[in-house]
């Protein structure tokens, strides 16, 4: 199938440019190119013309996984056709196996996996092995060692109506692909087998898919509701890949136990000549047992450690990952790459370090080394053509895409970067389709910060704007929250201890006016789409470093630049180095936005963006359009109320299904206390 972009506008603004500038980059075999785009420039929908335009499949990265889904989300509208999918880690907690010497502690790997996440790589994974028109949007978690491409595409099952299999072979085979037999309720990656008939749930969908036999022969297969167990649709074909993504044909397994056996043998022998009994007999248990599993159902827990000896590969070569999914013509976007690329080059030295010391200790086999996320030189040859997309590209990225080759490192980098122009492969999007101008700017001193910041909040308050508060730390942003409520003000914080889905429905909030002001220290930044936002106040701008960066202020300026009053008001007693550059591109950037207005007669428009639901797919909502209407449920219209209590009727169900029954009662009253308030405004 082609890939098919569906949108009611057309591209506008700079995005021709950066379309034409950016294909042709990639047509002349250009491994890298650089989008330049700013906030609100719509660099997601130029990202999604070229791909409609290469016809190619792609994967998106993004630096964590709430921008990620936002991706996801924007993706499956722009694409509804073509297969679009979230790649994320699967862990709602992960506590890794680790040991400390220091208390002779060894912590045994606990993890709590998200059943919908783990069923929507699977469904990533299998839609790059048997179609083309892919998209994946996945956090930094898809450079981590996955199963085999190649075993996991070989031990898929093709069925077919009308053909003939042996039901009993095929039982067999389900298993092998690590399907688990469970007669009494039907969950994903299980089946049930009643006399003729075949019943499974594919650990990439949540639909049972059932199969009827005579004898040998299949004569039906059907697509039923998991639930009601209605028909959605008959079948005449399906692939039933495997449950788990770490699978082994068997006679790969057979060598990998004997792989396994020598290097325990190789180990043991260095642990006794060393006088190191203890950690030797902990290893000679441990493996030993994992290979007694392995042989008698093909899967232990932990068979990532040994995925080095299942793949055949030699020790220090890089595993499988996701990208090694895609088919050899793939295109990579690194989306907000000032802040992604750094976190892929951070991985694997942290992961190294805590497995080194399990190895030296006899908990693990030195194999277990080779379990790990790609290096990064690794991570870079496997790039086939590259998209850096960021309102503030690094040094790293620029340099790459001029001289086509990644730069050493050196203490002059932004030396070399002042010195590079726009070229065919680097593409400034400065002009919004809107029309919109980047944020004014206004420095304030320090003194009385806050009480001048209370001024400007209820002032936008009046008008039914939201405001966005950077601070330096969280106690900052609690104390000040507090503060804010005090005066009367609806205000929520944000930050590292909120938990991530938290923070979507904060956000969301947010929009929809349930509060006016949001408090937080470096999470309000890259990617975060906001309209409704006029004002950002940063306060203590001048305290130079990583959170007062030049990077970081261009970034935050950029959450104002959604609204036609957008404006950033920086605290402060001098003028640093970093506010002086920012200050000084935005406002270069002003200027070109205004000229192009003024050549072509735009006049600004402010922009509505519908307030996404929950759920990844997105079903679509129109506009609301809640800037112009008090927030409390008792204003809201139609459409804000029937969207607000649609997601407080979500969480309650998320609640109860995660047994959070507490939560649940707290969503459950105010759910009532809201249709008590709507019986008495009908009243």
């Amino acid at each position: 199938m082609q890939f098919k972009l569906i949108s009611k506008f057309k591209p506008s603004g700079d995005q021709p440019r950066a379309i034409d500038g950016l294909l042709k980059s990639i047509k002349e075999k250009n491994r890298y190119q650089t989008l330049l785009g700013v906030t609100g420039s719509g660099k997601t929908f130029t990202m999604a013309n070229i791909i409609e335009k290469l016809q190619r499949p792609a994967l998106i990265i993004s630096h964590n996984k709430t921008l990620a889904a936002q991706l996801a989300s924007e993706f499956q509208e722009f694409f509804p056709d073509n297969a679009v999918h979230y790649f994320v880690s699967y862990y709602d907690y992960y506590q890794p196996e680790a040991y400390l010497p220091r208390s002779d502690t060894f912590i045994e790997k606990e993890t709590q996996i998200n059943e919908e996440i783990d069923r929507l790589r699977n469904a990533a994974t299998q839609n790059l092995l048997s179609r083309k028109d892919v998209i994946i949007c996945a956090s930094v978690s898809c450079i981590y060692g996955l199963g085999n491409p190649a075993d996991y595409l070989d031990l898929s099952i093709y069925i077919k109506k009308g053909e003939d299999y042996k039901r009993d072979k095929l039982i067999r085979r389900l298993t092998d692909l690590q399907y688990k037999r469970n007669d009494l309720e039907l969950q994903r990656g299980t089946y049930r087998a009643q006399g003729d008939v075949l019943e499974i749930i594919l650990s990439s969908e949540d639909t049972i898919v059932r199969m009827d036999f005579f004898g040998d022969t299949l004569e039906r297969i059907e697509r039923l509701d998991a639930v009601s167990g209605h028909l959605i649709e008959p079948l005449e074909e399906f692939t039933i890949f495997p449950a788990k993504h770490f699978v082994t044909p068997e006679d790969k397994l057979k060598n990998a136990a004997e792989s396994i056996r020598n290097e325990l043998i190789d180990r043991l022998r260095l642990f006794k000549s060393q006088g190191k009994l203890l950690e030797a007999q902990r290893l000679e248990q441990r493996t030993n047992f994992d290979l007694e599993m392995l042989q008698n159902t093909g899967f232990v827990s932990g068979i990532e450690n040994y995925s080095r000896h299942m793949d055949g590969r030699a020790a220090g070569d890089p595993p499988s990952t996701l990208i090694d999914y895609f088919p050899d013509d793939f295109l990579l976007f690194i989306d907000e790459s000032h802040q992604t690329i750094p976190q892929i080059g951070a991985m694997y030295e942290g992961d190294k370090s805590r497995k080194t010391t399990l190895v030296d200790y006899g908990f693990r086999l030195p194999s277990a080394l080779d379990n790990r996320p790609l290096k990064f030189n690794e991570f870079i040859g496997k790039i086939n053509q590259c998209v850096f997309v960021s309102a503030t590209p690094a040094p790293f990225e620029i340099l790459t895409t001029a001289n086509q080759k990644t730069p050493k490192p050196s203490p002059d980098l932004k030396l070399e970067v002042a010195k590079i122009k726009p070229t065919k492969s680097i593409v400034e999007q400065l002009i919004r389709p809107t029309g919109l101008l980047d944020p004014t700017i206004e420095i304030k001193p320090i003194k009385n910060q806050v009480d001048d910041l209370v001024e400007r909040i209820k002032e936008r308050i009046s008008n039914h704007q939201r405001i966005l508060v950077a601070t330096l730390t969280k106690r900052m942003a609690e104390e000040l929250t507090e503060y804010l409520k005090e005066e009367g003000i609806k205000v929520q914080y944000v930050h590292s201890d909120v938990d991530t889905f938290d923070r979507l429905e904060i956000l969301r909030d947010l929009r929809l006016g349930i509060f006016d002001v949001l408090v937080g220290i470096n999470l309000l930044r890259e990617g975060l789409d906001l309209p409704e936002v006029s004002l950002v106040a940063i306060l203590d701008a001048d305290k130079e470093g990583f959170l007062r960066s030049e990077t970081f202020f261009m970034q935050m300026m950029g959450r104002a630049a959604r609204h036609l009053e957008g404006h950033v008001v920086m605290y402060a007693d001098r003028i640093t180095g970093s506010m002086q550059r920012a200050i000084e591109e935005t406002t270069r950037r002003r200027k070109v936005q205004e000229a192009y207005n003024k050549k072509h007669g735009i006049t600004p428009s402010g922009v509505k963006k519908a307030i996404a639901d929950s759920r990844l797919a997105g079903s679509k909502h129109e506009v609301l359009d809640t800037t112009n209407r008090d927030r409390d449920p008792m204003k809201m219209n139609k459409e804000e109320l029937r969207f607000y209590i649609n997601e407080l009727e979500e969480q309650m169900d998320l609640a109860s299904k995660n047994l959070e029954f507490e939560t649940a009662a707290k969503i459950r009253d105010r759910l009532a206390e809201i249709k008590t308030l709507k019986r008495i405004k009908k009243s």
